[in-house]
């Protein structure tokens, strides 16, 4: 992206298109570390400049700024990039390069899907610029290569690159399973946390259900933590994450983590996409994921050191009716779970 940036223009010449504000700020630190170093590949003394417009953001100050001298890079997630575009307050007629990250969630999702075809149809032509969707999960890619051709989402010679397409799984992950029925399962991943002694880990806990929402019900995340702290185990100092959080909270709760030192992180899937804790050395699935997609991107928030071969664990906690389902999972993302008794 760097290579095609003339930072000598005051003009927006590049977006980056990310799901949720966590990634988003990742994203940013990234790009402003990248664009800082000096390089032969940038033109003139001039540092190319990286906003981030997220949600939860000061959209005031990104106003004055984007009227004032426009950045070069834009981070952004979709619901505060829509507000800018629609008062053509931002202007994507000099960028040369879009990418959208986790392309898969956000085509699935129904809240993004609209805004993010008019984005790469209205706002910006697909012939003036070059196009990268990037995800460690395109499931039916063929059929989304023909889309993006026909919907003209992107140019016509459009290239799937698969990084390392014969092992979806870092082999440093050991993967296992206990089966208990429900009720037995805040004990059994009490007993799992009291014999691994992680380091750091996340448990993922489904989403509550609109209809247990409606009925009053506390949040199975809230109980669970609640749970965790409540026990001999001495897990007084447990985090939370999921999507009802604000934005604060959530920053909050994320820069503890990275503090140093261990933690214990309770979170929904919003943690499994993209958030970067190379710590974590155990993943504890307390729900099983709806999906091989979401079991990828849960098991990819463990293995993430660089230059480390150290064993990592995913641990799915699950009923005997699930047993079918997590096989499933290992026939298509090709790994094998060994059984703990616990």
């Amino acid at each position: 992206m760097l290579s095609v940036i003339d930072s000598q223009r005051s003009a927006v010449q590049a977006l980056i298109v990310v799901p949720t504000r966590e990634l988003g700020m990742q994203v940013t630190k990234v790009a402003r570390t990248l664009a800082a170093k000096p390089s032969e590949l940038k033109s003139g003394p001039k540092s190319c400049t990286v906003m981030a417009l997220l949600d939860g953001g000061m959209l005031n100050r990104h106003k004055s700024w984007l009227k004032a001298e426009p950045p070069t890079i834009v981070v952004a997630t979709m619901g505060s990039l829509c507000q800018m575009l629609e008062k053509h307050i931002l202007k994507l007629d000099s960028c040369q390069v879009l990418v959208v990250d986790e392309v898969d969630f956000m085509f699935n999702s129904s809240k993004e899907i609209s805004s993010l075809k008019r984005l790469l149809t209205s706002y910006s032509s697909s012939k003036n610029r070059q196009t990268i969707f990037a995800s460690a999960s395109i499931p039916q890619h063929r059929r989304f290569l023909y889309d993006c051709v026909q919907q003209k989402w992107t140019k016509a010679d459009v290239v799937h690159v698969h990084v390392n397409s014969v092992e979806p799984m870092p082999s440093c992950l050991h993967h296992r399973f206990v089966v208990c029925t429900k009720r037995e399962k805040n004990q059994v991943l009490l007993s799992l946390l009291q014999v691994d002694s992680p380091e750091s880990a996340i448990i993922f806990v489904s989403e509550q259900s609109e209809k247990s929402k409606k009925a009053g019900n506390a949040p199975p995340i809230t109980l669970l933590v609640d749970f965790l702290m409540s026990s001999s185990g001495g897990f007084s100092n447990v985090s939370l994450l999921e999507e009802d959080m604000n934005f604060n909270k959530r920053a909050a709760s994320l820069s503890e983590l990275r503090g140093g030192g261990g933690y214990l992180l309770v979170a929904t899937d919003i943690a499994a996409r993209g958030v970067d804790l190379p710590e974590t050395t155990h993943i504890y699935n307390f729900d099983i994921p709806k999906d091989a997609v979401n079991y990828l991107h849960r098991a990819g928030r463990t293995g993430r050191k660089p230059f480390s071969d150290k064993k990592c664990f995913v641990t799915s906690i699950i009923t005997v009716e699930e047993r079918f389902v997590l096989q499933r999972f290992e026939n298509e993302l090709m790994f094998c779970c060994e059984q703990l008794f616990v």
